[in-house]
């Protein structure tokens, strides 16, 4: 009975992939595998532990300094927008798709290795700075054309949107706990300016992608007069959007709640690593603390697809993940004053139980924030709008790391003085109780629910015409791509 059990459990997620492709089309399930999986996961969570070293052992930057550099990080993310635009509207050779992957692709390749071969030298912080944006860009642009097939797919099929968003959570930590793992063995082996070169491995799947993936080809001519209708027309479809209350609420919530939570990563690294005022932690150990959170990130997925998405609506959700993150930022604030010590538990063990705790929590936490994001878009704009949302989500984090930097640049934390930084983890945690006054912004809907009207922008002058309505992505082996040019059908996404 128990061998029987245990197989249904390790059948289970197979099954659910099985299922996800049968409903959604195996092409779509690829698709974010290859770009949540290794070009967010692996090469985020990669670009997140050297770029931290890059700065500090490289550059020689302040930790407040880094607070506002990273913050640029997030500019790419903001025009998620615009390039949703240009990948709706606007063709290249008859291809919405195809021509963006492989552009940004070129751009991360150039990007990472401009940054990784150069010599300090010859690298001002400036262009070293210049470049790693350009690693960020990269990730944005690809990122953008499935998060518009995940908002079509969520209205032509609401019961399945929390699944897609737990299928990218989970691609998303997968990778982010290979990247991790290995993070601190490459910056060790490697130098931190060596193992940037390792980030342009996964834009190189990007060009790939662009070059194998296939698309149903536009024949229309370019038409300036009807390009500029769309774009005017998605405008004018964001503007009314946005105005309608159970938008415009969760949107506000969702920007404030980021934002309230400021970022104070490069002062804890910093301490981190500190051999005296900090408990030291390796290059190696620094790594494996992420890569255990990682597993945590997927923990915290697993427990929201199998325990909350089905029985909590959105506001009760978020509220009890609010107060739970407010918690977690307690333990941030007991590590830092050394009150582990003093119950006599180590540095080590309690700092992965800081960081497992603040993962799930912040998984849970998030989750259902997309979800409700997904919600939020109409039928016509849907990827333009959803790219509008995660521009929103980008400008909270990006509020939350340049607020960061500044309180810790008013309390003197520096990259050798930690004396206040136990007063700016205090600010942290306050911020993350007082953002639970908010939460009225939040509908009580449940989360299979229709949020906003089906024919709210009818009669609009939209992107979608029929031709692009029927079209479909499909990764196909080259044999099926002449099959399908010779008209066989597509099926729908």
């Amino acid at each position: 009975m128990n061998k029987n059990r245990l197989l249904v459990l390790i059948c289970e997620p197979f099954q659910w992939i099985q299922m996800l492709c049968h409903e959604l089309n195996t092409s779509f399930v690829l698709g974010v595998v290859i770009v949540y999986g290794f070009n967010q996961g692996f090469s985020g969570s990669l670009f997140r532990v050297v770029s931290d070293y890059y700065w500090k052992d490289v550059q020689k930057i302040q930790p407040s300094t880094v607070q506002l550099y990273v913050g640029f990080y997030y500019i790419p993310w903001i025009m998620k927008p615009v390039w949703g635009l240009l990948t709706d509207i606007f063709t290249v050779n008859g291809y919405h798709r195809r021509p963006y992957f492989v552009i940004s692709g070129i751009l991360g390749v150039i990007s990472a290795l401009s940054v990784a071969l150069v010599n300090v030298q010859f690298m001002p912080v400036i262009m070293a700075l210049i470049c790693l944006i350009g690693v960020t860009a990269s990730m944005a642009i690809a990122d953008v054309t499935i998060d518009a097939c995940i908002a079509k797919n969520s209205i032509q099929m609401p019961s399945l949107a929390s699944d897609m968003q737990s299928l990218c959570g989970f691609c998303t930590s997968v990778g982010a706990l290979i990247g991790f793992s290995t993070s601190g063995m490459f910056v060790h082996q490697l130098g931190a300016k060596g193992a940037l070169g390792l980030l342009a491995l996964a834009p190189t799947l990007l060009i790939m992608l662009g070059f194998f993936i296939y698309e149903l080809r536009s024949n229309r001519p370019s038409n300036q007069k009807a390009t500029m209708e769309k774009v005017g027309g998605a405008m004018n479809g964001m503007c009314k959007t946005i105005k309608y209350p159970q938008v415009w609420k969760p949107s506000l919530y969702m920007y404030l709640s980021l934002a309230l939570s400021i970022s104070t990563h490069e002062g804890q690294f910093y301490w981190y690593t500190d051999p005296k005022a900090g408990p030291a932690f390796s290059q190696e150990f620094v790594g494996m603390i992420y890569a255990i959170g990682a597993v945590a990130s997927i923990a915290g997925v697993l427990i929201y697809h199998k325990l909350l998405k089905d029985y909590y609506s959105f506001r009760k959700l978020l509220f009890f993940a609010q107060l739970l993150y407010g918690f977690s930022g307690m333990l941030d604030l007991s590590f830092v004053l050394r009150w582990n010590l003093k119950l006599g538990i180590p540095d080590y063990f309690f700092v992965i139980f800081e960081e497992c705790v603040a993962r799930i929590v912040s998984r849970i936490k998030w989750m259902p924030m997309i979800v409700l994001s997904t919600k939020l878009c109409p039928l016509g704009i849907e990827g333009t709008f959803f790219a509008l949302l995660m521009c929103i989500d980008s400008l909270g984090q990006l509020s939350a790391k340049w607020s960061g930097g500044l309180v810790l640049h008013l309390f003197h934390v520096t990259r050798s003085d930690f004396t206040n930084l136990w007063l700016v983890m205090l600010i942290k945690t306050a911020l993350r109780f007082a953002t639970l006054a908010l939460i009225f912004l939040v509908p009580k809907a449940d989360q299979y629910e229709v949020l906003v009207p089906p024919d709210l922008l009818k009669g609009e002058n939209l992107m979608n015409t029929e031709e692009e309505e029927g079209e479909t992505i499909q990764l196909i082996a080259m044999n099926e791509k002449m099959e399908g040019m010779e008209g066989s059908s597509l099926r729908e996404r």
